[in-house]
Order: structure tokens, then sequence, then C-alpha cells
């Protein structure tokens, strides 16, 4: 079973996305949260978090 619909939420009528979105895919892929990085699953994007 996909737990695809744990990264959006309904709220007032409006589809609300709660992980970002890779900016080299595009919509429809998110971000995975590790910790200390975000990172894609597709293209290997990778993005530091600051501290």
């Amino acid at each position: 079973m996909s737990n695809k619909w744990k990264l959006y939420e309904i709220k007032e009528d409006k589809l609300i996305r709660k992980n970002k979105t890779c900016p080299k895919c595009g919509d429809g892929v998110f971000l995975a949260d590790h910790g200390d990085r975000l990172s894609c699953g597709k293209c290997e994007y990778t993005e530091s978090k600051k501290k």
C-alpha cells in the first residue's frame, strides 16, 4: 500500500503539498527529508538544510 496520501493535506477545499518539490523534476516529485538534508530519489538532487 502506498503512503503518498501522507504528503498532501486538504484545507478549505484546497490541496496542500506538505513536502518541498524537486526543482529539477518538477511537480509531483517530492524531496525526502533526511534530517540534515533534502534529497530527490529520482534525479539524486540534494539540498543541505541550514543550521
